[in-house]
């Protein structure tokens, strides 16, 4: 088997993320579709899109989401929000619903509160999918209202001797705000997104708003448990053709789903890739991708500074991007990861902003010398004025 090396698997996937040259406004479509683009912390998305198309404003994205629709927002892989093309929805949607015997994707937790009720998974959703579509006629604004109005929407459905039970305070983390009813509803928000029963709809001040995929587009969801094999397989190619050489374990962890989702996942698309090798281990790529992977590698846009939950950093072989252990601990936290300064496709060091009342405070850690730093300034600045703000300080430490 052939190994491409680290510096062409960079190159390649910085092309295949949109990465490697400044795209236009009228390739924003394949690029938000090439593997979705992630909104939590929300703004990640925005950052991301920006990065690749740089000449796309604020309110120009926000017209593709909010007033064109073209873009759709949606709980997705690993179950957290998602902006893809509406006409893809089936992609990033439908090909992520379980099959028979398999768990859905971001429910694992819910078993708490199913043991607490004495109730199966599959009879609460059956209940579930009964009253959601009532979001069809409805937008309701933050999601602890959204868990709180779905729950007492099921309340009648279930049996008498449950309903003190569905009720009482959520054994989560938030009794105040939640009963075992919304967190129960929480947990089976993921199975209902993968059937378009809700979507996200506008951003209201610092709250999201829900409502279901016909309710936001107007259209019906035609994609159904039933989803033809095609989606499945345009959802592993997208992954192969962004993260590739990679495995069916890194494509598991990717997707946050079981590891016999995954398997029957990976396995749609057997015929289409081959194996290579990196760092002496087996991984695979689509065939399609081979001639692209073994050219030389190129990196015309040597210097980026991504955000902290970019698509392109979502790699689970970190080492590709940085080999040290203790650097990615810095850059891949459990919550609010910083940016990551990237130059020819490797992390070399960190970045944090905050808005101070006087513009935009930009702090950078960098674990190596740069030929051209003050290039750093410059795509700092340009940045914060992306974000209608002035660069008011940046701190570069060594």
């Amino acid at each position: 088997m052939n190994e491409p090396g680290i510096e062409k698997i960079r190159s390649f996937r910085l092309h295949s993320h949109h990465l490697d040259s400044v795209c236009q406004n009228n390739n924003i479509m394949e690029i938000a579709g090439a593997c979705g683009l992630q909104n939590s912390p929300p703004g990640a998305w925005e950052t991301a899109l920006y990065n690749r198309v740089p000449g796309c404003s604020l309110a120009e994205m926000e017209y593709l989401l909010y007033e064109e629709k073209s873009l759709l927002q949606a709980w997705s892989l690993r179950g957290v929000p998602i902006v893809f093309p509406t006409q893809e929805s089936g992609v990033f949607l439908a090909a992520l619903a379980a099959e028979k015997d398999e768990p859905w994707i971001y429910t694992q937790g819910i078993s708490l509160a199913l043991d607490f009720l004495h109730m199966d998974f599959d009879d609460l959703l059956i209940l579930l999918e009964q009253v959601i579509p009532q979001l069809d006629e409805q937008m309701i604004v933050s999601k602890s209202s959204l868990d709180q109005v779905l729950a007492e929407w099921m309340l009648p459905l279930l049996p008498l001797e449950k309903r003190g039970l569905w009720n009482q305070p959520s054994m989560y983390g938030n009794p105040d705000v939640q009963t075992v009813g919304g967190a129960v509803v929480s947990f089976m928000l993921r199975p209902c997104a993968f059937q378009g029963l809700v979507v996200f709809g506008e951003r209201k001040g610092v709250s999201p708003s829900f409502t279901s995929y016909r309710g936001w587009t107007g259209c019906t969801f035609n994609e159904s448990r039933t989803k033809s094999e095609k989606l499945v397989q345009k959802l592993v190619r997208k992954y192969l053709h962004c993260y590739g050489p990679a495995t069916v374990d890194t494509f598991i962890s990717w997707l946050g789903c079981s590891g016999k989702q995954g398997r029957r996942m990976w396995n749609t698309v057997s015929e289409e890739i081959e194996a290579v090798t990196v760092n002496g281990k087996k991984a695979f790529i689509l065939s399609a991708d081979r001639e692209r992977l073994f050219s030389p590698a190129s990196f015309d846009r040597e210097l980026l500074l991504l955000g902290g939950h970019d698509p392109f950093l979502d790699q689970r072989d970190r080492m590709v991007l940085q080999p040290d252990r203790s650097r990615q601990r810095q850059i891949w936290k459990f919550t609010a990861n910083p940016g990551a300064v990237l130059y020819r496709g490797e992390i070399i060091g960190i970045w944090t902003n905050k808005k101070k009342g006087r513009g935009m405070e930009v702090n950078m850690t960098l674990w190596t010398d740069l030929p051209d730093e003050p290039k750093l300034i410059g795509l700092a600045e340009e940045y914060a004025a992306f974000r209608r703000q002035k660069l008011a300080s940046i701190q570069i430490r060594h």
